[in-house]
Parts: C-alpha cells; structure tokens; sequence
C-alpha cells in the first residue's frame, strides 16, 4: 500500500456515525394550486409568466413580445422555424449578440419562482445568462410547490452543471433601487405548458 493509499484508507476508517436525515415532511408544499402560486410569485420577482396551451402559442407570443429581427436561438427543435437551433458544437464565445433565448427547463419552483436548469438543456452553460432576453418553457405539471421537494427530485443528479434561476438579472444595491438586467439578461419569461410535451425529466 502506497502513501496515497494508506492516507484514503485512513480516512475511510475514520468516518463518524451516519445519523438519519431530518424529517422534512413538515415543509412541504400544501394545498395551494402550485401553478397559479408560481405564477404570482415569479410576476412580484420582476418576470413575466404565461399559461399557454401549446408550443403555438409560445410562437405567436414571442413574435409578439420580441424584436425577431435580432438573433433568437432555441434549443426546442419544434422552434427551430423561424428561431435558430442552438448548437452545442459552436463556440460559446459567438453567441454573444443573441437578443433572446428560448430553452426548456427541467420543473420550477413555486415558493421562489424559480427554475432547475442542467447543461443538459441549456446547450451552452453560457447561454441562459449570456442573452438580453430570457424565455423559459416549463411543463404545468412539473411545478413543485417548495425548494425542499425540487431538491429531492434533483436527488444526486447526473450532470455536469446545473442551477436555479429566478427572474431577470437584478441588483437593488445602489441607493436600494432596484435595477433589472444589471448583470445578465434584462428579462425573464416563463411560459407554462397546459398540453404534454416531451420537456426532459
């Protein structure tokens, strides 16, 4: 046994106790329509949020909302026409002029407003905080009503990066003004999907 080898086993054998993890059952989420709480909470964090039927009708807003004549990429492959399908194999570093992002999230979070994102289903680690304009597809059914129970649907994960995002960039720092877009994308909008659709676990 080497040096290294017998430092790691000494080290194993000098573990403490394993004691039960505490009972979280009383922070649950309650009875409370996890959808409509998500979408007050995520409007009062400086976002906009839209229950919508179907991807068609994510098309018809974004065209609403959004100045198309500037680059749109989209990990959605169903909106890859008109939008650009993001590519994982291109450089981070030239998407760097992209006006709005349209990725899918893995679930939100009520209580927060927040949403779980992996490299996954960003193409680039780069992309959800690199953009002006933030949209985020989110399946209805996938809302958790608390942080406790997204953190036992993460679980130990398989994924390289992930993280929550809630809301647009923002900062109330200076004079306690509250300032969107101070060092990421100066607005986030979640659309909430009423039909099924094959946003990954």
């Amino acid at each position: 046994m080497n040096t290294r080898e017998k430092i790691l086993q000494e080290v194993l054998d000098s573990q403490p106790d394993t004691t039960p993890l505490p009972d979280i059952s009383l922070f649950k989420g309650g009875e409370d329509d996890p959808v409509q709480k998500y979408m007050d909470v995520f409007k009062t964090i400086g976002g906009e949020v839209f229950l919508v039927e179907d991807l068609a009708a994510v098309k018809t807003s974004v065209h609403e909302r959004f100045d198309l004549s500037k680059r749109v990429v989209t990990t959605v492959p169903e909106l890859s026409d008109p939008f650009e399908l993001l590519s994982g194999t291109v450089e981070p570093r030239l998407y760097d002029d992209v006006e709005l992002a349209v990725i899918r999230a893995h679930f939100s979070v009520a209580e927060n407003g927040a949403v779980w994102l992996t490299d996954q289903l960003m193409g680039h680690r780069i992309i959800p905080y690199i953009c002006q304009h933030l949209a985020v597809l989110v399946k209805a059914e996938s809302i958790v009503p608390t942080l406790h129970e997204a953190y036992e649907r993460i679980g130990i994960g398989d994924y390289g990066f992930g993280g929550f995002i809630g809301g647009p960039s923002k900062t109330a720092d200076i004079e306690q003004a509250l300032v969107l877009g101070a060092h990421g994308p100066l607005s986030m909008t979640v659309y909430i999907l009423k039909q099924p659709f094959p946003l990954s676990k």
